[in-house]
């Protein structure tokens, strides 16, 4: 646009048909919060829903241009000024939510196992702030349902909500390599299988550029809300390097966690190479003493978790054929680690110490 020239506004004419929608509109309002008080997000939410509704088919059968949002906010604010929400831009928004789900509904593009109403019921079950991150950020209705429902059970705040969908939860929930549906019994191998991913998520740590396995366990640990957050629901720390005897040796397990839905340990190995054959014959020793020495009588049989840096598909499925306990093989990505050169130009605690020192003695 030129210098001097200011963007046009879009004039709307007041009609009779107008004033009459919009008395409708304000008697709805009125009617929502005399009943907000018993469930004040799904009322809010179902009056949002409504009025994108009215907007979109107001819009299509009037023929009534964007001048009706800028109308509708000045009229709704002057009547009800002690109410948020009727800004122009959360009208837009509220006509964006109806039309993604309505539309994708009509189109036969929904999730085949939800109908519509349940997927209304939801969507005005969460917060109207996670809404719109939902239908902000999501390519469709099948992942806006994925992630409202996992809002909903694990009462994701709006921050963590945007971390998975950022991360890509949708496509990395239930993709690890398992043998589970042959190892475990069918009403718990989709549970299970469900509760892994692929790839893993560690970008919430800073690696040098040249880790080893001693110094990524280290920094899970030392960040340990972060890795459960990204293991998932239900995963609860027990320990690292948990002590196993198993006759006269000494073994060592990486991480061992348990796992309150699926209600069995999971013995998690870490490998920051290439995936190996060898490395699933381990992980199934550790199983078996696992569930030898530590399942009680209350617990389902333990599962197996190998991360490791990267694995060849075909090679970690044959891997798994012929091993006796259940095992699941997924990836790990990390996308913050510091080259050799920027670790070295880094100061050590020690530099920083001294310099401190130096500091206080000149004062």
């Amino acid at each position: 646009m030129k210098a001097g020239i200011k963007k046009q506004e879009v004039k709307f004419i007041v009609t009779d048909e107008y004033r009459e929608w919009i008395a409708l509109i304000k008697d709805r309002i009125r009617n929502s919060q005399i009943k907000a008080s018993i469930k004040v997000n799904r009322e809010l939410l179902e009056l949002y829903w409504h009025i994108g509704e009215d907007i979109v088919n107001r819009q299509k059968h009037s023929k009534w241009g964007e001048g009706l949002l800028r109308q509708m906010s000045i009229d709704l604010k002057k009547t009800f000024p002690d109410m948020a929400g009727f800004s122009e831009t959360n009208l837009k928004t509220m006509r964006l939510w109806y039309r993604f789900y309505t539309e994708a509904v009509n189109g036969q593009q929904v999730v085949d196992e939800l109908k519509s109403d349940d997927i209304f019921r939801l969507i005005t079950t969460i917060p109207w702030g996670h809404n719109q991150r939902i239908i902000f950020k999501c390519k469709d209705v099948r992942e806006a349902v994925f992630y409202a429902q996992y809002t909903l059970e694990n009462n994701w705040s709006r921050d963590v909500l945007e971390h998975q969908i950022e991360s890509g939860l949708y496509e990395r929930k239930g993709k690890a390599i398992t043998n589970f549906k042959d190892k475990l019994p069918a009403n718990a191998s989709d549970l299970a299988v469900q509760t892994l991913k692929d790839p893993y998520s560690f970008d919430f740590l800073t690696m040098r550029d040249d880790y080893d396995e001693k110094e990524l366990e280290d920094a899970l640990v030392n960040q340990i809300t972060q890795f459960l957050l990204e293991l998932g629901t239900g995963f609860s720390y027990v320990g690292r390097q948990v002590h196993l005897q198993v006759g006269e040796r000494e073994f060592y397990i990486d991480l061992l966690f348990y796992h309150i839905k699926l209600h069995c340990y999971v013995v998690v190995e870490l490998k920051t190479k290439r995936f190996e054959p060898e490395y699933v014959g381990k992980l199934n020793f550790y199983v078996t003493a696992v569930n030898k020495q530590l399942t009680g009588d209350g617990d389902n049989p333990a599962i197996g978790l190998l991360i490791c840096k990267d694995k060849d598909n075909v090679v970690a499925e044959y891997s798994l054929e012929e091993v006796s306990q259940p095992i699941g093989i997924a990836g790990y990505e990390l996308s913050n680690a510091l080259s050799k050169q920027y670790q070295r130009s880094l100061p050590t605690i020690e530099t920083l110490e001294s310099e401190v020192a130096k500091m206080m003695d000149t004062k």
